[in-house]
């Protein structure tokens, strides 16, 4: 399995974002994908989840109402725009697969795009 994540970057606080992230070696139209983040000292967390239906989406509390995640099963590509950007919101960001039930990611990682918010 390959993640590569990409569209992270410095912005000022209120700005907008759209990461992305291409699969490849599983099979992306069938698997649930998340985005995670991890800011330096503190653990990786999930900040918002879909379907392979694109039925179903999940968001972390502290991102619901500002992010939209959404998915391109013909490209293999999750994306995850951000808007109303905070400094809290700095991390790096990750997607991976992850299970239906609990948003768990599965054991897959990429490298990561490093977004960072200034105030």
């Amino acid at each position: 399995v390959q993640l590569v994540e990409s569209g992270g970057r410095l912005v000022q606080a209120g700005a907008s974002l759209r990461l992305s992230c291409v699969a490849s070696g599983l099979p992306f139209g069938s698997r649930a994908m998340g985005w995670f983040r991890q800011a330096p000292g503190k653990e990786r967390d999930v900040v918002a989840a879909i379907s392979w239906s694109v039925v179903d989406t999940f968001y972390a509390r502290s991102v619901k109402g500002r992010f939209t995640i959404s998915r391109d099963n013909a490209k293999n590509t999750v994306y995850l725009q951000m808007n109303s950007l905070k400094p809290e919101d700095t991390a790096v960001y990750y997607c991976a697969p992850v299970r239906d039930s609990d948003h768990a990611p599965t054991g897959s990682w990429g490298q990561g795009t490093q977004v960072t918010v200034s105030s």
